[in-house]
This record gives structure tokens, sequence and C-alpha cells, in this order.
């Protein structure tokens, strides 16, 4: 595909307006590191937490965040200039999946109850690399390159001045993206990326030939799949409303189905039939949709709305993970039956992903649209842009944090 594809979900981005803090450079023996001259900002820093879950109004801005610090020597400390608010950082603040984010913070329980709190929100980011850890190769990330990652959901998020990662979640910035452009993109791109590529077994040299149905095509994860198949030369069917027909056909789907119009299964099944489903509606589209595939061809249904950390939650961990896997086998024993594959697909962090994507966006296959910019005391007001364009059906709303 050669002509440039814009992400086009809404987007609301906000920037930090702040200078950058005076740093002093520490020489010993072993390594030269940077470090904040001020012993204040050492320890802390500026940013948007929660201190229990609840409703917008528990968000609290405070200058005495803890400042992040290299635990592990494979850690990178990455100065914020734009960060990303996605629905799950809305849904995280009532407390969505806790449960599993407590074990994964904490898998021996050693910690108390709470100790996740003060708790910082925001998935996605794009700055500058501050400090490396001793472990970090300088051929891959060294101090003052730009770079962009999606922050796992079990660490502490972009809303704040600084953040900490592993380098393996952390990918140099396309060089055609501004910061606040940047932002707009790693979160949903590594879950689309998690979805077609790790579950659905896509890659550049095997999508020429194949049919995919993405069902809701506006939302984020939508949207940058539609331009990423068909960078690939995949064969893309969108659903969407009825105002969206010429969005999707502007971001390069083949084929566009209204599903305001009626029953959208109807005509779904007059079409030939395809290679991979990737579900971003949930609800009962299972009871039709693993009918429209290939059978007996390796034919894969993705799902993206998975039951897991609602388990998790409502059961508790044992429990809740038991309910997972009977719910999984069931489904995808069921199905395997018919000729066709039932997977989920999830988030995962991946820096290498973000390696390649880097290099569709510098190609000008995908790009960020922003829509608005927030500044940084604006969090609240982002976040309830957030959540209501959540309620209409928008999956993604990004906001970014920093100077750019």
């Amino acid at each position: 595909m050669h002509s440039s594809r814009q992400l086009a979900c809404s987007r609301w981005l906000f920037i930090l307006n702040r200078r950058t803090p005076c740093i002093e450079t520490f020489v010993n023996k072993a390594q030269t590191r940077l470090f904040n001259s001020s012993s204040s900002r050492m320890t802390i820093m500026p940013a948007w937490v929660i201190d229990r879950y609840g409703s917008n109004d528990v968000l609290r801005f405070t200058k005495n965040a803890g400042f992040p610090i290299i635990n592990y020597p494979n850690e990178v400390i990455v100065k914020v200039h734009a960060a990303g608010l996605n629905p799950i950082d809305v849904s995280m603040r009532g407390g969505y999946g806790a449960a599993s984010m407590a074990m994964k913070r904490d898998p021996l329980k050693l910690m108390q109850s709470g100790s996740e709190f003060p708790l910082i929100l925001g998935r996605d980011v794009s700055g500058v690399i501050m400090e490396c850890g001793l472990d970090v190769p300088p051929v891959y990330f060294k101090e003052g390159d730009e770079v962009w990652a999606a922050i796992p959901p079990w660490k502490q998020g972009s809303l704040a001045e600084f953040v900490v990662l592993s380098a393996n979640e952390v990918s140099k910035k396309p060089k055609c993206l501004s910061h606040v452009e940047a932002a707009a993109i790693p979160y949903v791109a590594a879950t689309a990326w998690s979805a077609l590529v790790n579950t659905g077994g896509l890659k550049m040299d095997n999508c020429g030939k194949k049919r995919i149905l993405i069902l809701g095509g506006t939302g984020g994860v939508g949207t940058f799949s539609i331009q990423m198949l068909k960078a690939w030369g995949a064969h893309v069917t969108v659903t969407c409303s009825q105002n969206a027909e010429r969005l999707m056909r502007g971001l390069g789907a083949d084929h566009v189905v209204n599903y305001t119009a009626g029953p959208v299964e109807v005509p779904l099944s007059a079409l030939e039939k395809f290679d991979l489903v990737l579900d971003n509606v949930g609800g009962s589209t299972e009871s039709w949709a693993l009918d429209l595939l290939k059978p007996w061809c390796g034919a894969k249904y993705i799902t993206l709305v998975t039951p897991f950390l609602q388990n998790t939650d409502r059961l508790g961990l044992a429990d809740g993970m038991l309910q997972t896997g009977v719910t999984l086998a069931t489904k995808a024993l069921k199905h395997l039956s018919k000729g066709v594959h039932y997977r989920w697909g999830m988030f995962a962090p991946n820096g290498p992903a973000l390696d390649d994507i880097s290099e569709i966006v510098d190609a000008g296959k995908i790009n960020a649209v922003v829509e608005e910019v927030f500044s940084f005391s604006q969090v609240p007001q982002a976040m309830l842009k957030v959540e209501n364009g959540h309620a209409r059906g928008k999956t993604v709303v990004k906001v970014t944090t920093g100077t750019d």
C-alpha cells in the first residue's frame, strides 16, 4: 500500500509545559550516569495519582510523587514528553483488573493490600531516555534517545514527569512523528500486534492472499489494524456505522458493511469466507462470527473482549483463573470440531514490535492525528473525555503530557 494512511480514531491530548530539570554528571570508576542536581528532584516529581478506586473525583495532582528508580539493570528512566490515556485507564481507575494486577506486581503476596497506591495511570508514553541500567547496551539505547512505549497496566503509568520501563518495552520513536503524535499509537498498536501477529500468526510475508474481517473497525485497534494489514497486502473487510463508511474506505478497507442497516451477519454471510476475524465488539457476535471463517483451513477467530479480568475481580485469583481456563477450553474445543480456531487476544508490551511499527509509520503508511490538546492541569477533563468517548463506543482516546 503506497498511499499514506491516517490513524483516525479520536485523540484528546494534552501537553505539560515544563522545563527539563537540571542534571549533572556523576562519575565513578564503573559508569557515567545522569542524575538530577536538586536533592528534592531526586526523590519526588509531579504526577496525577489515585489513592483509591472510584470515579473521576479520585484523581489527585501531587508534586510529591515518588521518583522512579532503576531496580533492574535492564531498565531505563524516560522523561515523559507525551503520555497516552486509554479506556483501560478509566476502567483501572474504577478497580478493573485489580486482583490480576496485584498478582503481577507482587506474586509472593509480600506487600499489604492496597500497596499499589498512589497509582499513576497512563498507558502510552513518548519521551526521552534520561538514564539507562547497566545492562542496557548503548547500541540499543542511550541517554537522550527519543523513544515511545506501551506501558504494562501493572506498572506505574505515564501521567507523571518520569516513568521507568524495561528496555524490552521501549522502542525508538518514529522520526516523522512529534512526541504528541507518537503518543497516539503504542498501546493500540501493541494490542493489535498481539492479536494479529502473536495470536493470529499474520505477518508481512503471509498476508498477501488473506481475507481479514474486522468487527468494529472505528476504534483505535480497528483503525490501526486496517492500516497495518493493508500495508502488508491483505484484503480487509470491516463493519462500522453508516457515518464511518468514508473513514473506513479512506483507511484502505476493501469492503465496508454498515451494521446499522440491519443484522450485520446477513450481508457478511453473503461474502466469501474469511481467514481471520478480529472481534472488537464481543457480546453476541460469537454466536455467528465463527460461521464466517473458512473451515478446516487454519482460520482463526480472535476476540479482544474476554472475561479474564472480570473473572478474577469477581471470583478471586484462583477461582477466576480456573473459570477462565474452563471457559476458553470449552469454546476452543467446541469450535475446533467445526474446523476453526477460537482464540483470545490480549495486550502485551512489545518493544521489538514497536520497532517494526515504527518502520511502517516512517514509510508513510500510518499517521497519527491529534484532535485536541489538553494541558497537564486538565487531566481530569481529559479523563472524562475518554470516559464519555468510551461510552459512545470509541475504543481509544489519547492524552499527552510533557514538552514537545
